[in-house]
């Protein structure tokens, strides 16, 4: 959903910045690397301490990255298929470092198992909503469904963390990741019968 509305805005917004990191030499591959190295720092190195708002900070500093090298990719003429890789395998990093650091963090100086078990099985199902679709599409099938995209999950998290943070809240934290987990649960889900309603009328189903 958040794929679908804010795209052709945030290419508006950050249009001139992909211009001017072209202009200087800057490769959208670099981009795309560099953005995923802030987003680990950001989740890694302040969410296990604690510090989940500053984390926040961090990591959406640099996660427009995934919007600006795009743009860049498209505007330059470089889009092919090792940069599709590179970003989508990256995005996984990003996103597994984000949920990993909440898990570090309530299963240790946040002692809060629940918390943990959580944002562990965001982490799992959000990679299991990615694969999903990746395996799809290389079996010649297509799954674009599902009510947890990425970016649906990244801000819904990142927002939460960040104000959770602020108020000194668990429960509103708690609440968000829990349906985050289900609402991935139910992804993956609605992927799988897609692809195999494809395999059936395809009489690629044993029967």
């Amino acid at each position: 959903m958040l794929n679908r509305l804010l795209r052709a805005t945030m290419t508006k917004l950050l249009g001139p910045i992909a211009s001017l990191l072209l202009r200087l030499g800057v490769s959208p591959d670099v981009v795309t690397v560099v953005g995923t190295l802030g987003v680990c720092v950001g989740a890694l190195a302040f969410f296990p301490r604690g510090q989940l708002w500053v984390g926040v900070l961090v990591i959406t500093a640099f996660v427009f990255s995934d919007t600006v090298d795009g743009i860049m990719a498209r505007s330059s003429g470089r889009s092919n298929k090792w940069g599709a890789y590179l970003d989508s395998t990256l995005d996984r990093v990003g996103d597994a470092a984000i949920f990993g650091g909440l898990v570090l963090y309530y299963a240790g100086p946040g002692d809060n198992r629940l918390l943990a078990g959580l944002a562990l099985a965001c982490l799992i199902l959000g990679s299991v909503v990615s694969y999903a679709k990746a395996r799809a599409e290389g079996l010649g099938f297509t799954a674009d469904v599902g009510i947890a995209e990425r970016a649906d999950r990244l801000v819904a998290v990142l927002v939460t963390a960040f104000f959770a943070d602020l108020l000194d809240s668990t429960l509103l934290l708690g609440v968000v990741l829990a349906l985050l987990a289900v609402a991935s649960l139910v992804t993956v889900l609605q992927r799988m019968l897609t692809v195999r309603r494809q395999a059936l009328a395809a009489g690629e189903v044993a029967r």
